[in-house]
């Protein structure tokens, strides 16, 4: 026994002094350890917000977004929360009747109130974009114009968000909007990508927006716009054409066909046994086509459908001009349109005519796209509502119209071929967030995109963890093996009699 005791007075382990290091080494590593966890561990996410009101020709609706709050510079990922459409027409609808265009929003505003938390209200910033359906008005009206924009402004006051103010977007501003949201959400933009071009078609405008290597600007100036984006500078090509979406688009065709004032006309655009009595004044209520109005016509003219693909074509081509073009190459109305690059997202109209028809999926060869437009343009009128009981006749009686329209626009507008059709794709959402000007609007008014990539830790969390981890260890080990002078020697244990 006293053996064993003297051996364990003379290992150094045993010592005081020994102890006590190794235990202040073990805490400073575990101390070490447990404040890189506790210092960099992911914490519960606070958001910030922004709404976006898209008044367009033929309705409004409201977009919430929100990105975290602890993103320096607010260069977090956005995304859309809530997407509300407001009752009743488009504000540019309500130029009799300017403050039913303020109450009209009420709705949606509400809803965004209770969306937002209350104590990111104050700070959260409130859009109101118009866009072809104001432009119009304020071409025809430009006094009803201002009215309804009171209205509105009047209306968005009164809620407890940041309120920015409310204009007419411009044709360029919302082609290039568009294109700035398509390629966002698709990650394009930060991940210098091949951007995606962007057709947006609505009711009274049409936008074409894409990235060509063989455009510089100095062809078309007013059609170029500049962006250096996440470090990158990207030179787009965007047209407006005002009165080419799909709803003023109806009203050239419908002009072409009475511009002699006749009292019943035959039109190919719609089905066989479709008949409607249609209003003269109605019809060129717009200043797209006011100034064609027949003289002498009579008030009223009854509308009938023939259901014949190739000869609504050839209807739909007249409202086009592809015979003048003063510069290398033009889309129409002797409109410069470079060479088509790279892949195009399709959204609003297009995708919503498109899917109706169930013709979302560009594997299909063009020629059958036609062929298929060609047999539902020739299906009975009374057989199409059989098909779709839920759907408003007035929408029902258009889409042989928008079908055949989309395919002219185009094929013949902006020169898709059968080879490079396949690179649009019909989309309504990305991520969850609707396709449209609205969220590259926002991101622009807030920066937050920035011009410059910003800079990102050399390690993820977990990697940062796990280095740290190790190299703890490792320094406990050299530590222990620091101590090795104070190990005891085998040699010299004694021996137990």
């Amino acid at each position: 026994m006293s053996a064993q005791r003297d051996m364990k007075e003379k290992n150094p382990w045993h010592t005081p002094v020994t102890i006590i290091f190794s235990v202040i080494g073990v805490i400073a590593i575990v101390a070490l350890v447990t404040v890189a966890v506790l210092q960099n561990r992911p914490l519960p996410q606070k958001y910030k917000y922004g709404i976006v009101l898209d008044a367009g020709s033929s309705h409004t609706a409201l977009y919430i977004y929100e990105w975290p709050a602890e993103k320096d510079n607010n260069t977090g990922r956005v995304e859309q929360t809530l997407s509300c459409k407001v009752d009743g027409p488009g504000i540019s609808s309500y130029a009799s009747a300017p403050w039913k265009a303020g109450k009209s929003l009420t709705k949606c505003l509400e809803q965004a109130r209770q969306k937002v938390p209350v104590k990111r209200h104050s700070e959260t910033p409130l859009y109101l974009g118009a866009t072809a359906g104001m432009r119009l008005l304020n071409l025809e009206d430009s006094s009803a114009s201002t009215k309804v924009f009171q209205a509105v402004e009047e209306a968005l006051q009164k809620f407890p968000f940041s309120f920015q103010g409310a204009r007419i977007l411009s044709g360029q501003e919302e082609g290039a909007f568009g294109w700035v949201t398509v390629n966002y959400l698709d990650d394009r933009l930060e991940q210098n990508l091949q951007t995606r071009g962007a057709l947006d078609l609505g009711g009274a405008s049409t936008q074409i927006s894409f990235v060509s290597d063989n455009f510089d600007g100095s062809d078309s100036p007013d059609n170029a716009v500049a962006f250096r984006l996440y470090g990158n500078d990207y030179n787009l090509y965007t047209h407006s054409f005002l009165c080419y979406g799909k709803d003023q688009a109806l009203r050239k065709t419908l002009a072409q066909q009475t511009k002699s004032g006749p009292g019943t006309i035959l039109d190919p655009c719609f089905h066989p046994g479709y008949t409607e009595t249609k209003n003269y004044s109605v019809l060129y209520d717009s200043p797209c086509v006011s100034d064609r109005k027949p003289q002498g016509a009579p008030a009223t003219f009854n509308h009938t459908g023939k259901g014949n693909f190739s000869r609504c074509q050839e209807v739909v081509k007249r409202i086009f001009n592809f015979t003048e073009c003063k510069y290398s190459q033009c889309s129409f109305n002797e409109v410069f349109q470079p060479r088509l690059q790279g892949p195009f997202g399709a959204f609003s109209a297009y995708y919503f005519v498109m899917n109706f028809l169930n013709l979302t999926d560009t594997s299909i060869p063009l020629e059958v796209v036609t062929e298929r437009l060609s047999r539902y343009c020739a299906t009975p009128w009374n057989q199409v509502k059989e098909q779709h009981p839920g759907v408003k006749l007035k929408y029902l009686a258009e889409y042989c119209f928008s079908g055949t329209y989309i395919v002219t626009l185009l094929t013949k507008g902006y020169n898709f071929t059968s080879e490079n059709y396949p690179n649009i794709k019909f989309i309504k959402k990305i991520k969850g967030s609707d396709a449209g000007w609205t969220l590259g609007y926002m991101l622009n008014l807030t920066n937050m995109i920035p011009a410059e990539a910003p800079d990102s830790p050399p390690l993820p969390y977990a990697g940062y963890v796990s280095i740290v981890t190790v190299i703890a260890l490792l320094l406990f080990v050299l530590f222990i093996f620091s101590l090795r002078p104070l190990w005891p020697r085998c040699s010299k244990h004694p021996q137990i009699i």
